[in-house]
């Protein structure tokens, strides 16, 4: 076999024709070219008349072991109608703009996926930004260019990355369970870009949303899918209950510290925040000296199990009539924060209820964000939303990549011990 054709095979580009190999500077430079011989314009692709040619340039490619290599070739430039000017001529080993081959991102990017920042650059031999440019140009080229086609059910929720209320609102497809969308900040502006990518015939395809209860996504979806059903999580149903609780017990110590009643309810919290049915026998106990010694705190503490028995009915109905029951004792406990809470809520009835008739939370979007959560720690952190969203896409978006990674050698085979004679 020719050197050639074998560091063809080792580039691993089909499309390509090696003219030489040169040592230098430590580092492997093979010249190459592509095989057609008609130039095609870098960004469209198409065929267009020859303009000029630029100066050699060099390509970074996977290496040999500890040798880098680089793949070089002078590139023509083109006249492309369709884009209107003078452009790069496309070349089959590495995309438009890109200084590293195809292999390498898709590699690099790979590796991205399931280490930090820090270690990629490490092994690649690579810059730490560059490694975020190589995951932004990774995901262009990879995204589901049809991911916002086909939408019916959607789940919508923030994710904080950075100090100072940085926020990014991520869209997830309940039936596809991936993100299908990511924006940088928070709120109704925010969300009506996602609204106008999505366009007139996609947001009408729209059926459910799952949110929390930020006023900002109620604002975008009542003004741009108002036939859409908002259905709101019920964990923050619930959640505004256990806080309401946890209100009521701070308030209470405060006013009973120092006392002999205030033992009944210290270090208690726990044990009010948690559901019945999950208790143990010496929480119970406990339980029950507070329902003795403290009428106003177990009365907080029945408000939240009850809402929660409300949630549970399968029954539109039944669980209609159970949740105006829980409002109309709310209103009437003369507990302040249940109060509010009931306020709340009876706003926002109709969304409480569609979870009844939906059975869908926003669990996977809860899910999806703890993923990102686990990325930007792994990161220490992102600067930009742009960084972060190109990961978001990249973990948590469906992409799959094929990274020219060595093939599993078969295992050895275990010699079987020779008998020892008696």
């Amino acid at each position: 076999m020719r050197l050639t054709t074998l560091l063809r095979r080792v580039i691993g580009v089909t499309s390509l024709r090696v003219d030489g190999v040169r040592w230098d500077s430590d580092c492997l430079v093979v010249a190459v070219r592509p095989l057609w011989r008609k130039p095609r314009c870098g960004q469209c692709g198409v065929r267009a008349p020859g303009y000029d040619r630029s100066k050699p340039r060099r390509w970074r490619s996977l290496g040999l072991g500890a040798v880098v290599v680089y793949l070089e070739y002078a590139p023509r430039r083109v006249q492309c109608r369709r884009c209107g000017g003078v452009r790069v001529e496309r070349v089959p080993w590495a995309v438009h703009g890109s200084n590293f081959t195809e292999r390498f991102e898709e590699l690099t990017a790979y590796l991205a996926q399931t280490m930090d920042k820090t270690a990629v650059t490490k092994l690649m031999g690579i810059a730490w930004t560059t490694v975020g440019n190589i995951v932004t140009r990774v995901v262009e080229r990879n995204r589901d260019p049809e991911a916002l086609k086909g939408l019916r059910r959607i789940g919508i929720d923030e994710f904080s990355y950075r100090k100072r209320h940085r926020y990014a609102t991520v869209v997830v497809d309940h039936d596809r369970h991936k993100v299908v969308w990511a924006g940088e900040g928070r709120g109704a502006a925010t969300l009506a870009t996602f609204f106008k990518m999505l366009g007139n015939e996609g947001v009408s395809r729209l059926e459910t949303a799952t949110i929390d209860m930020a006023g900002g996504y109620i604002k975008a979806l009542e003004e741009h899918a108002p036939h859409v059903r908002i259905i709101f999580d019920r964990f923050h149903v619930q959640k505004l209950a256990s806080a309401a609780v946890d209100e009521v017990r701070r308030e209470l110590w405060r006013e009973m510290r120092g006392t002999e009643d205030a033992h009944a309810i210290k270090h208690t919290r726990f044990i009010l925040l948690r559901r019945g049915d999950r208790l143990e026998r010496h929480h119970r106990a406990r339980l029950r000296t507070v329902a003795k010694k403290n009428k106003r705190l177990y009365r907080a503490y029945l408000l939240k199990e009850t809402l929660a028995d409300a949630l549970d009915y399968k029954q539109p109905k039944r669980a209609a009539d159970a949740l105006d029951a829980w409002l109309s004792w709310a209103c009437r406990s003369k507990l302040t924060a249940f109060v509010r809470v009931a306020r709340t809520i009876r706003k926002h009835r109709d969304g409480v209820l569609a979870y009844i008739r939906e059975r869908l939370t926003n669990g996977l979007v809860e899910g999806i964000n703890n993923k990102v959560r686990v990325i930007a720690r792994r990161a220490y952190g992102f600067h930009s939303a742009g960084a972060l969203i190109a990961m978001i896409f990249l973990c948590a978006a469906g992409i799959t990549l094929d990274p020219p990674l060595p093939h599993r050698l078969p295992q050895p085979q275990i010699d079987a011990p020779i008998p020892t004679q008696a």
